[in-house]
């Protein structure tokens, strides 16, 4: 009998009461990061610390019991052997592997295996069935080498600054912001968060990560600053208060034609916190799985590529209930 099963309200442990990324209340979930759609209120929930800390942040007032577990250490549910390893999406952010019956099975979560200034790097999981994300599954989704990413980065703040112009960089106001705050502070330049931002900023520094060069924006504008904002933020009435703005969008879906156009911006820069196609064909492929499950996203693309490439994999379906092991 399958020890792990998706039903239509998420995947879950038979045979112990544990939920994976569960939103709907549980009576133990494991939370891979702090991303809104990861999170839930929960009696008790298991992660990493910096990833409690980040979602009690954003659930106040929640009376979830919080089970911190470092990466590496190894733990128990019941029958289920539980290891959690980092997933370089954001700050925090880790993989579960689930071992029963000698049957490793993991759990990605959303992943990164690209290089990251604000989370750990990924970490390779072995196992023998992998269940993985495929937010970018698809193959048009191949991201430019970091280093190239944030020189263009650079480059539009200082183009625009020196037109005497205020840059503002629309990210999310989790992993994508911190990301920018630090890359244009290590370049130099005068940053300044938004309040939503800067919050999640102080946790991050609160677990080791600095921000040189960067503060919470002010309600006056400054010469020379470059700002950091969350996108709905975007019709901020109080932008029109610190003159002429030029607006870049950081997100990994501007990798598609048009993406300035539907996010109504000046430029748009495919910084992402997901791994491309390739990063995701490479992951699964370095496991070692036998058998790999795709889930969110692109996962019929992702599932499709990775059996001509001699992968036995499969997407996932929430309906009905589909055995993992």
């Amino acid at each position: 009998m399958s020890e792990v099963i998706l039903s239509r309200e998420g995947l879950r442990a038979r045979s112990a009461p544990l939920w994976l990324d569960a939103t709907r209340k549980t009576a133990c979930s494991f939370v891979s990061h702090a991303h809104g759609d990861h999170i839930g209120r929960h009696l008790e929930a298991i992660g990493t610390p910096a990833t409690l800390a980040l979602m009690g942040h954003r659930l106040q007032g929640a009376k979830t019991v919080h089970r911190q577990v470092e990466y590496g250490r190894s733990f128990r549910i019941g029958p289920l052997e539980l290891e959690l390893f980092s997933a370089g999406h954001v700050l925090g952010s880790a993989q579960i592997r689930i071992t029963v019956r000698g049957h490793r099975t993991v759990y990605t979560g959303d992943l990164n295996t690209a290089p990251s200034r604000t989370a750990a790097a990924v970490e390779v999981a072995a196992c023998d069935t992998l269940v993985i994300e495929s937010t970018f599954g698809h193959p048009r989704y191949r991201f430019p080498p970091r280093s190239e990413v944030e020189d263009r980065i650079a480059a539009f703040a200082g183009e625009v600054l020196d037109a005497g112009v205020t840059p503002v960089f629309f990210a999310y106001s989790l992993g994508k912001s911190q990301e920018a705050v630090k890359i244009l502070g290590e370049r130099g330049f005068k940053v300044r968060v938004h309040p939503e931002a800067w919050a999640i900023c102080e946790i991050y520094s609160a677990h080791g990560v600095r921000f040189p060069n960067a503060a919470p924006l002010s309600p006056e504008a400054e010469a020379g600053e470059v700002i950091v904002a969350p996108p709905r933020t975007r019709e901020f009435r109080a932008w029109n208060r610190r003159g002429p703005i030029r607006t870049c969008f950081l997100s990994g879906w501007a990798i598609d034609p048009g993406a300035r156009y539907r996010s109504r911006v000046d430029a748009a820069i495919p910084l992402s916190d997901h791994a491309d196609f390739d990063g995701l064909v490479d992951y699964a492929k370095a496991t070692g799985a036998s058998r790999v499950l795709t889930t969110h996203g692109s996962a019929d693309d992702l599932a499709r590529e990775l059996r001509a490439r001699g992968v036995d994999a499969r997407a996932m379906n929430p309906s009905p209930q589909l055995e993992l092991f």
